[in-house]
């Protein structure tokens, strides 16, 4: 294998002739196309990282809004139990009013009757009173003072009851 300076010479001027063409022609437009796709690598990548950023930022957002709403029912609840009791102690406040005015009611009633029926007898009891001082009177009027003391000794008692 000879060195032939021609040939050397020759696939020098061909390498350059060659590197002139490519780089009039196809390096310039494949360099272009090359930046073109970085640059839109790049613009991808920064979107990418925007988006990520935007849905943490959402996803942070949404998570105090959850936390919000949690704690909103959470006192609706306390306040729908505070309610739910004031409601149920008014109730029962009524119902023991209720059952106190109907057992004072039921009392009064029971009392009226009471002296009502206390009345009535008295009444029948004077009348029971008479008849027997009547009869006693009839049968044995020759006894005279110790009839009449028995009388008074028996109206003494039934007044004295009334």
């Amino acid at each position: 294998m000879k060195f032939l300076l021609e040939n050397t010479i020759l696939a020098m001027v061909a390498f350059a002739i060659l590197y002139w063409l490519l780089s009039r022609y196809a390096f310039g437009p494949l360099f272009s196309i090359m930046e073109k796709r970085r640059e839109l690598v790049m613009t991808q990548m920064n979107e990418a990282a925007e988006t990520r950023q935007q849905a943490v930022t959402y996803v942070e957002e949404q998570k105090k809004a959850l936390e919000q709403a949690r704690k909103e029912a959470q006192d609706i609840i306390e306040q729908s139990r505070q309610t739910g009791g004031k409601q149920a102690e008014a109730i029962l406040a009524d119902a023991n009013a209720e059952a106190n005015r109907l057992k004072n009611d039921a009392v009064r009633e029971i009392e009226s009757e009471k002296n009502k029926a206390v009345a009535a007898l008295r009444s029948e009891l004077g009348t029971a009173s008479v008849r027997i001082a009547s009869k006693l009177i009839k049968k044995e009027v020759e006894n005279g003072p110790a009839q009449e003391e028995l009388v008074n000794q028996y109206l003494n008692e039934v007044g004295g009851r009334q």
